[in-house]
C-alpha cells in the first residue's frame, strides 16, 4: 500500500506512517482511531497553498502533521506537542 492515497476528498494514510509519526506501535493505530484516542483534521490550502492539503493526527498532546499535494504525495512531515491551555 502507498503511504498516502487519495480517493475524492478523502485521504488514507498507512498505519505505519501514523505509528511512526506518533511514536506508537502500528497495531495500536486502528483501535486508537476507533475509540477516538487519535483524532484527525484535514485542511485544504488556499491562495499560494492551493493544491496542498494538511493532514493532522492528534494523540494526547502529540500532533503529527503531513502536508501532501493533490495526488497524496508527501511534501513535508512534522511532529510536535500541543501547548497546554
Amino acid at each position: 500500500m502507498a503511504e498516502i492515497t487519495r480517493n475524492g476528498e478523502d485521504f488514507t494514510v498507512d498505519a505505519a506512517t501514523i505509528a511512526e509519526g506518533l511514536d506508537l506501535p502500528e497495531h495500536a493505530i486502528a483501535r486508537a482511531m476507533s475509540t477516538g484516542a487519535i483524532t484527525t483534521r484535514t485542511e485544504r490550502g488556499e491562495g499560494p497553498d492551493e493544491g496542498r492539503f494538511r493532514l493532522s493526527f492528534f494523540y494526547r498532546r502529540q500532533v503529527l502533521r503531513l502536508t501532501v499535494d493533490s495526488d497524496g504525495n508527501l511534501l513535508s512531515r512534522a511532529r510536535f506537542e500541543r501547548s497546554q491551555n
